[in-house]
């Protein structure tokens, strides 16, 4: 090898080309090392893109509690005068919300000892198992073409079966919970068939059908607490009776801790439904179906046939929530219409959040549960509104429905490979002395 010096790369420029005064080589910049066009590639990819759309809506929510905080107001009527109390209130008003937000749901500094202080981590991870399986529903009814928008409904629906069976039949106390959770993904599943029927039939839209069975479930749940069907005996309101013991969902670490089976259940959701779309027959015709139901259906798939089993699917994992839900948590002691506390639609954006992967939607549910944890902990040490997590969330779903703007902020490359902002051009006509 030679151990002359590199020359720099140049692009040679034809004189006849050149104009009097021009130089006849322009040196290029050099290319970017590998290291640094991967790291841009992994940073502006689709989970990339979902990290740092979860950044600027933490910014965001910062600049909320900031304007919120009567500290920062009071500062900021004498800013000029002293400019450096309003930035140490801004600083003090946002870092002690997120330090509350953290600690309420993933450590607590403050309280003695390892065995108390990560308490926090296993209330977020209770609040994520069910916003993972209805996510996981809506998910999969996405990869399919399908705006499911009816999890709701098939909460509500799953609440009535596993509310039913928990409450007024006697098992054993294997074969109790078994029939329970069965029973609740069985509901679930049937009401979100119905939807998957109408499709393949009729070809009505699942978002309208979907958003009318919302009200339908939520109406008959209502009517059926309000009789002796689910109604608590003696109750005047209407509420259900305490689950029975048997069909309670039992604690994973003792009664300290308030992570129950249903997360483990939902960790094999997560694997069955990664499994079933990225490694099963079933799972190939459902992404054909998904990016183009026309050339699915030449290429001799029943495309109204895996509308329905896509559906029964889906509401069998909102079902999963709806145990949840009714066996697990703080609601054994009976539940109202309310049972679904507005998982159904949380479950959109953690499935785009997830951008409709298994796994993603698995770690984006745990993201919604700690946002959800922390944020009691928020309002109760530092006043901050728990609304401002609902604000957090919808710029999530803002930005993550608009990626070139999360691209264009961060100056990441789009998908197209074309940048951003046009290159300066090289020809000859440009070059100046």
């Amino acid at each position: 090898m030679s151990d002359e010096p590199q020359k720099p790369h140049t692009i040679d420029v034809p004189a006849a080309t050149l104009e009097p005064g021009q130089s006849p080589a322009v040196q290029e910049p050099p290319p970017p090392s590998r290291w640094s066009t991967a790291a841009r590639q992994i940073v502006g990819g689709s989970a990339g893109v979902s990290v740092l759309a979860v950044l600027l809506a933490l910014v965001v929510g910062g600049i909320m509690i900031a304007a919120t905080d009567e500290t920062v107001k009071t500062t900021a009527g004498y800013f000029f005068a002293r400019p450096s109390d309003l930035l140490q209130a801004v600083w003090r008003a946002v870092s002690g919300a997120y330090s509350s937000l953290f600690q309420g749901s993933i450590y607590n500094f403050r309280r003695d000892g390892f065995a108390v202080g990560i308490k926090p981590l296993f209330d977020t991870l209770t609040f994520a198992t069910p916003l993972i399986a209805a996510g996981l529903g809506v998910a999969l009814a996405f990869r399919v073409g399908l705006f499911n928008i009816g999890a709701q409904g098939q909460i509500l629906i799953g609440a009535i079966f596993a509310g039913y069976v928990g409450t007024r039949v006697e098992a054993p106390i294997v074969l109790h919970l078994v029939i329970a959770i069965a029973a609740g993904v069985l509901g679930g599943a049937l009401w979100g068939g119905i939807v998957g029927l109408l499709r393949a039939r009729t070809g009505a839209s699942e978002v309208i059908t979907t958003i009318m069975l919302n009200y339908v479930a939520f109406y008959l749940l209502f009517f059926l607490l309000s009789s002796p069907v689910l109604q608590a005996p003696g109750a005047t309101n209407p509420k259900t009776a305490a689950i029975e013991p048997t069909a309670v969902l039992p604690r994973l670490l003792g009664p300290t801790y308030t992570l129950h089976l249903g997360f483990l259940l939902v960790i094999a959701a997560t694997f069955g439904v990664w499994w079933l779309l990225n490694r099963s027959a079933v799972g190939f015709q459902f992404r054909a179906v998904g990016e183009n139901p026309n050339a699915a259906r030449v290429a001799g798939m029943d495309v109204g046939r895996l509308y329905v089993l896509a559906m029964l699917v889906s509401g069998g994992l909102a079902g999963l929530a709806a145990v949840n839900q009714v066996l697990g948590g703080s609601l054994t002691s009976g539940f109202a219409v309310g049972v679904d506390a507005g998982i159904g639609f949380d479950a959109i954006t953690v499935a785009l959040l997830g951008q409709s992967r298994p796994w993603g939607v698995f770690f984006a549910g745990v993201l919604f549960g700690a946002l959800k944890a922390g944020g009691y902990s928020m309002q109760a040490q530092n006043g901050v509104p728990i609304d401002i997590i609902l604000v957090v969330q919808s710029v999530i779903v803002l930005l993550i429905a608009a990626p070139p703007l999360v691209r264009a902020v961060f100056r990441l490359p789009q998908p197209s490979g074309v940048p951003l902002r046009k290159p300066r051009s090289t020809s000859a006509a440009a070059v100046t002395k």
